[in-house]
């Protein structure tokens, strides 16, 4: 390994740095007089008051848990939140004790995962002014992502799939509502839909689907104080829980309206029963040729 310059840390030589070559440190910008508000300070909208509940995962009386808005690099990032429009410091005496026990709460559920070493527990809150601790599910035998550069490391690793996303977020939501509250993360539905295609992807569809890149830790809008609130949900999750057109079950012979399905395959039975087969048909045919043949000669006759 080569010389590190001296202007550069020695975190640059641990095993859990993600980078290595030549690195340069970046120049410091000069300090500004009055640093900009946050999200819900000053006149800046608050993303998080005006978040529904269905865009959490589970939620609670004071407490309210959500996640990204699609798989990403670690098996499990949550954040958790407060209901009122509170910072760390503001905290009242009964939430700075709820949030002991949430937190708590919180990383027994997450650890309690397949794969999971590990929880890191997180607080930045230079991007938006409203309580929102993270939580980080490090992999189990993954010693490179042990420590501080846990967060860097889960926008590098490749997503996870979003069957087994959806289903550690069932857990934990399930977890958490055993000792109250209302999960509203549901696991992924089987796909009962036949393909309407056998053929395999194209290679237009397949670049997209490499190009598009998950949404990490420290992309996230809470956490980037420059970045201006997005259209739609200025968080940059969609709803957790909430199944897209996709996953939608087909529709059942059950319902019918005047004729609907059950009324369909009434008739359809019914017209099975009478139509004739194609053994059936070839032969009426040839009766009917018959019958013509003998009309014919009746009439000549």
């Amino acid at each position: 390994m080569q010389d590190t310059p001296p202007s550069v840390p020695d975190f640059t030589q641990w095993p859990s740095f993600p980078f290595e070559g030549e690195i340069r440190v970046k120049q410091l910008d000069d300090p500004v007089p009055v640093e900009p508000p946050r999200r819900g300070e000053a006149d800046r909208e608050c993303t998080a008051c005006n978040a529904p509940d269905e865009a959490y995962i589970w939620v609670g009386e004071r407490w309210r848990v959500r996640t990204m808005d699609r798989p990403t690099g670690l098996p499990m990032v949550l954040i958790l939140e407060s209901r009122s429009h509170l910072d760390l410091g503001d905290l009242p005496n009964l939430l700075a004790a709820e949030l002991g026990v949430m937190t708590v709460r919180l990383e027994r559920a997450i650890r309690s995962l397949d794969g999971v070493a590990r929880v890191h527990v997180n607080r930045w809150g230079d991007g938006s002014a409203h309580l929102h601790m993270w939580f980080l599910a490090r992999p189990y035998g993954r010693l490179q992502l042990r420590g501080t550069f846990l967060s860097l490391w889960d926008s590098i690793l490749p997503p996870i799939s979003e069957e087994q996303w959806r289903e550690n977020l069932a857990m934990v939501a399930a977890w958490l509502a055993e000792f109250g509250g209302r999960p509203l993360a549901e696991p992924p539905r089987i796909q009962w839909q036949a393909p309407s295609s056998l053929s395999s992807p194209s290679p237009a569809s397949a670049a997209e689907d490499v190009e598009e890149e998950a949404v990490s830790v420290i992309e996230a809008a809470d956490e980037i104080p420059e970045a201006e609130p997005a259209e739609g949900n200025a968080d940059g999750i969609e709803p957790a829980g909430v199944d897209s057109p996709d996953d939608a079950e087909p529709a059942t012979g059950d319902v019918h309206d005047d004729g609907g399905a059950s009324g369909g395959q009434e008739r359809g039975a019914d017209a099975d029963a009478t139509a004739p087969t194609e053994s059936d048909s070839t032969g009426g045919a040839g009766h009917a040729e018959d019958g013509d043949g003998r009309t014919q000669r009746a009439i000549a006759e």
